[in-house]
């Protein structure tokens, strides 16, 4: 196996914070990183659904996946809620850079508007819902264009 170029876990680099999954067979650790790694990949998936994997928003994702991968190591009884967090911790960060994301495309008549994540805590089983209709517009990940 190559050298890791001294870019380890947690460390900033050029491209900023990676996560990557120890190695320590069947540990706590690979279900934490797995669960973290699920989470990032159903948020990406839908950033790119809707045409916002930006480098912003990707940085934001893995700011995210970071602070509630040391979120879920002080609640392990909360790993049912890290993906719909993470979804809500992009979805502020980009209100807070870029704007509003991502937006309800079923609704044709009333102002602009956004999709939330439900539950409110973000798990179990997080959806993306229309701000104003209040109906489900996709699971978490399956968002489309």
């Amino acid at each position: 196996m190559p050298p890791r170029l001294g870019r380890e876990r947690g460390q900033l680099g050029e491209a900023g914070p990676r996560v990557c999954p120890r190695r320590t067979m069947g540990s706590v650790d690979d279900s934490l990183d797995n669960l973290v790694l699920s989470a990032r990949a159903r948020v990406l998936a839908d950033l790119v659904a809707r045409h916002q994997a930006t480098a912003v928003a990707v940085s934001a994702l893995e700011e995210a996946c970071a602070s509630r991968q040391w979120w879920a190591q002080q609640w392990p009884e909360g790993d049912v809620y890290v993906a719909g967090l993470v979804a809500q911790d992009v979805q502020d960060a980009l209100f807070e850079k870029v704007g509003r994301w991502p937006m309800c495309l079923e609704c044709d008549d009333g102002p602009v508007h956004s999709l939330y994540i439900q539950p409110d805590l973000g798990g179990p089983d997080p959806v993306w819902v229309c701000e104003e209709t209040g109906e489900v517009a996709a699971a978490l990940g399956h968002l489309s264009r």
